[in-house]
């Protein structure tokens, strides 16, 4: 490469080479509708309880809210295709589905320790101050990355990429330093909604809208509480993400899997056994998931996901599996005991259980199950 290559292209060279598929440059400031679009989706409660959005939202508008220094944005993809069918393990009704994301190593990881690497040549290079983002501050990756032309906002709310589709993890270098933008990138949904109709909870109230309290992945992920009642059976086996309205978008022909790369699943993660993922207590599941994204639910809101999936696995051999966790020590995983029971047991196998252990129960919210089990 000629000594007279920009720092831009230098940075590129560098970027590709660490491992990242794609980068481009937006300027440090968002449009303003982007801005008011976070601020109606607070508004609207759609949020659900994660109160980190609304508390930070003043400072997500801008990456110059949160760092006034900044004046530009380097946005570096990672590709996370798929080698197999999500959607077709749906149908494994006996094992968990994880998403495609959190099979292998938590991406915050592997991406952060390269985006530091680069960072440090940036600010050697340019004399600029730097600061890394990997989904982990109040930063708005994604309009950053259409801004910069990698790809655009999807009617699923996610990036959609002419190159990848929607499997890319996203990093973002905020600089001090005046670097050149690229051209955003425009829409390519066209008249296609098929992200919106295969999302079994309904959790698109319009296009490029989202209400996360309708959401799997919110629901198993982030949401602590007992889940309801009608998103139980939509959940079907997923028990960690969802990965649908990712994985029907058409524009997933045009990327590659990430075979190549570190981010390969792992093979014990791809299908694993409900009844074997039941049983884990806390140092196992702390064991089976080190290094994993999965690791951040802790092991009741995880097992809570998995009786769910065994309550929809319509196989009644689990029913010792179930009745194991009728007096396990946690409410969350207690109630969810009871409704995969309500979902799998006969007539009488439900009464003998609830008279054994109903008696005793405490909680609310158990009880409330109790009350529902086999009606």
């Amino acid at each position: 490469m000629s000594s007279h290559s920009s720092i831009e292209q230098r940075l590129e060279k560098r970027a590709l080479a660490a491992g990242f598929d794609v980068m481009s440059i937006a300027g440090a400031e968002l449009a303003p509708e982007i801005g008011e679009q976070l601020e109606a989706f607070v508004a609207a409660d759609r949020h659900g309880t994660m109160d980190w959005l609304a508390d930070t939202r003043a400072r997500r508008k801008q990456p110059t809210a949160m760092w006034p220094g900044a004046r530009s944005a380097v946005v570096l993809g990672m590709n996370y295709g798929p080698t197999i069918d999500p959607i077709a393990r749906l149908e494994q009704r006996s094992s968990g589905v994880i998403s495609v994301y959190a099979l292998n190593r938590d991406y915050h990881d592997v991406v952060k320790g390269k985006l530091k690497a680069l960072a440090q040549w940036l600010a050697n290079v340019s004399g600029g101050d730097v600061k890394v983002f990997v989904d982990t501050a109040p930063l708005m990756e994604k309009p950053l990355a259409q801004a910069a032309g990698i790809g655009w906002l999807g009617k699923h709310t996610n990036l959609v990429s002419r190159q990848f589709g929607s499997w890319l993890f996203l990093g973002v270098i905020l600089t001090s330093a005046e670097l050149a933008a690229g051209n955003g990138e425009d829409d390519h949904c066209g008249a296609c909604r098929a992200c919106l109709d295969v999302c079994p909870t309904k959790a698109f109230p319009n296009p490029y809208e989202i209400d996360a309290r309708r959401c799997i992945s919110y629901l198993t992920i982030e949401y602590k509480g007992h889940i309801a009642q009608e998103f139980r059976g939509a959940m079907g086996n997923r028990i960690y993400g969802c990965d649908d309205c990712l994985a029907v978008c058409p524009w997933n022909k045009f990327a590659r899997d990430a075979a190549e790369t570190k981010l390969t699943a792992r093979d014990d993660l791809m299908a694993p056994d409900l009844a074997m993922l039941a049983g884990l207590d806390d140092a196992a599941f702390r064991k089976l998931f080190a290094g994993s994204p999965v690791k951040r639910t802790g092991r009741d809101r995880f097992v809570r996901n998995v009786l769910i999936a065994i309550g929809n696995s319509a196989d009644r051999t689990m029913i010792p599996v179930v009745e194991r966790l009728l007096c396990d020590p946690s409410g969350l995983v207690r109630a969810m005991a009871v409704w995969a029971l309500g979902q799998l047991g006969d007539t009488a196998t439900i009464e003998a259980l609830r008279q054994e252990h109903a008696g005793d129960e405490t909680d609310r919210d158990v009880l409330g199950e109790w009350q529902e089990a086999g009606r």
